[in-house]
C-alpha cells in the first residue's frame, strides 16, 4: 500500500496554516495534495485573492511532483538554465516559494502543501506552519 497524507492530517495542516496566516494578518489560499499530486484539501480564507487559488494548488503539486520545495526549482528555471520553461509542463507548475513536500517518518513523500496570497516569504511561512504541524502529529 502506498503511503498517503490522510484527511485528518490534511485538516491538521490546514488548521496550522490558517492559524499562521491569521497571526501574520494575511488572507491566504492553502492547498494540500496527496501522494499522487491530487487535491486533498483546500481553503480560501475570506477575502483571499481569487488569482492565488490556482497558484496555491500548483505550488503544492510542484512540490509533490518534484519532491522538493517549489522555490528550489526557481534558479534552475531561469533563462539559460537547464529547466527553463519547466513551468509550462505538467499543466502548469510554480517555481517560486510556497510549496513544500510532506514527508512521513520513513522518509517517504506522502503529499505536499502550498500557500499563496502574499509575498513568497509569507507564503512559505504559512506552508511551513502546516508542514511543522504535520511533522509534530506524525512524531506522536
Amino acid at each position: 500500500m502506498t503511503a498517503d497524507v490522510t484527511m485528518a492530517q490534511a485538516e491538521t495542516i490546514m488548521q496550522a496554516s490558517v492559524r499562521k496566516a491569521r497571526e501574520l494578518d494575511l488572507l491566504m489560499n492553502i492547498a494540500v495534495v496527496d501522494v499522487g499530486g491530487h487535491l486533498k484539501s483546500f481553503v480560501r480564507m475570506d477575502g483571499a485573492w481569487l488569482g492565488s487559488i490556482d497558484i496555491a494548488i500548483k505550488k503544492a503539486r510542484t512540490a509533490r511532483l518534484f519532491d522538493m520545495p517549489s522555490g528550489d526549482l526557481g534558479p534552475m528555471a531561469q533563462p539559460g538554465q537547464p529547466l527553463y520553461q519547466i513551468e509550462v509542463s505538467n499543466d502548469g507548475l510554480i517555481t517560486f516559494p510556497g510549496g513544500i513536500p510532506l514527508t512521513n517518518g520513513n522518509g517517504q513523500v506522502v503529499g505536499a502543501v502550498g500557500a499563496s496570497g502574499s509575498t513568497v516569504d509569507n507564503d512559505q511561512a504559512v506552508a511551513h506552519a502546516g508542514v511543522s504541524a504535520f511533522d509534530s502529529a506524525a512524531a506522536r
